[in-house]
Order: structure tokens, then C-alpha cells, then sequence
């Protein structure tokens, strides 16, 4: 786990940045993301360079922001609770479900020793992308942990998603077992859900 403290260069940074300043003191810090190697991360990170142009002014509001797919970047304390319940040890293989920004992505990057980046289709698909992964972490929140990407994990591999059941998004975290994926609810935070991974609908009278 990496978890040294920031240096003056890393502190003049996140000080140089009001925006971004803000998005650790007041969404990060006061919701108990203190983690060093977090607010690390995402004051090294532009987080305006992941969204529409007509979003920059906004990038670090606390709110998820539409992209240009369709698709939503979640607020940025979404990330920051996923980045610390991750807790990447540097030395692992990681399969991150990027829904378009790619922001997530590049937050996880230099913390893991191989990183694989995949679309929501990709990861509901039959590919083979970042097989034998020890961590997986899913930008949004999903239905379920589909079959096929289960098998693209390692035994033992963490899992890192927010979860949606009923309406209400929660962040998750569970392992790969040898029983298939147990997950387990941690935090209840607004996540936009993933809709590629909804759990198929049954006939109903």
C-alpha cells in the first residue's frame, strides 16, 4: 500500500489550484478521505482534462458530469473512496471499467504494476482483457458482477464498484472466490449507474 506523505512540491500543487484545492478540502477531507497517496492522485491529476469542454468549469463540483457519449465521470468523491477502499499494494495487475472519461484510469495508473483499461461492453463481453487481474475497479454502479468478467480475475482478486439495487447506489467492495464474487456494501454515495451490466429482465404479469 502506498501511503507516504505528501512533499512541499506535491502541497504547493494542491494550493496553486483553488478549484481543486476545494475538491480535497471540502468534498475529500471532510468526508474522511484523508488517505496521503489519494489526495496525491488527485491533485496530480487535471481532472478538467477528462471532461467536455463545456464542462471544464465545473470539473471539480461535486457532482457527476455528462460526457460527450452519454455517459457520466461520477463526483470526484466517488474516485477518492474508491482509490483508498482499493488500497493498490504497486506490484499488482488491475482491469479498471472505464465508462468514457478515462479519468479513474489515469488515478490508478502509476499505483498498479499493469493496467488494463475496458469499456462497460468490453467487460460484460467475452473478451479475455486483463485475465488473471488481482484488482478490479468499475467506474459506476452496476447490477451485478457478470460471469465473464469474473473469469478474467485472479483468485483472490479484490473487487472495488458501486452497486445499485432498488434505486440506491452504494460503494462496494468484495473478492473472487472459488464460489464465484462476494461483494459487500461499504458506503452509500450517488453513482451513475452502468447499464450494460443490468441483470436481465424476467418475464413479468
Amino acid at each position: 500500500m502506498i501511503s507516504d506523505p505528501l512533499d512541499s512540491a506535491e502541497a504547493a500543487n494542491i494550493a496553486s489550484n483553488p478549484a481543486r484545492r476545494a475538491m480535497i478540502d471540502s468534498q475529500l477531507r471532510t468526508s474522511g478521505v484523508n488517505t496521503p497517496f489519494v489526495i496525491r492522485r488527485m491533485s496530480q491529476v487535471a481532472r478538467e482534462d477528462y471532461v467536455p469542454a463545456t464542462s471544464k468549469g465545473v470539473a471539480y463540483v461535486d457532482r457527476a458530469i455528462r460526457l460527450e457519449n452519454g455517459a457520466w465521470l461520477p463526483a470526484p468523491l466517488v474516485q477518492g473512496k474508491m482509490l483508498e477502499e482499493a488500497q493498490p499494494s504497486g506490484d499488482e495487475k488491475a482491469i479498471v471499467v472505464d465508462a468514457g472519461s478515462g479519468y479513474l484510469a489515469e488515478l490508478f495508473r502509476p499505483l498498479v504494476a499493469d493496467l488494463t483499461v475496458i469499456s462497460p461492453e468490453e467487460a460484460v463481453g467475452k473478451g479475455t482483457k486483463g485475465k488473471g487481474a488481482t484488482l478490479l475497479v468499475i467506474d459506476g454502479a452496476v447490477e451485478e458482477i457478470p460471469a465473464a468478467l469474473a473469469k478474467r480475475l485472479a483468485d483472490g482478486a479484490r473487487i472495488v464498484t458501486g452497486m445499485v439495487s432498488n434505486g440506491v447506489t452504494r460503494l462496494a467492495v468484495g473478492r473472487k472466490t472459488d464460489a464465484g464474487v462476494s461483494m459487500m456494501p461499504v458506503y452509500d454515495i450517488g453513482i451513475p449507474q452502468l447499464h450494460s451490466f443490468d441483470k436481465p429482465k424476467g418475464w413479468s404479469f
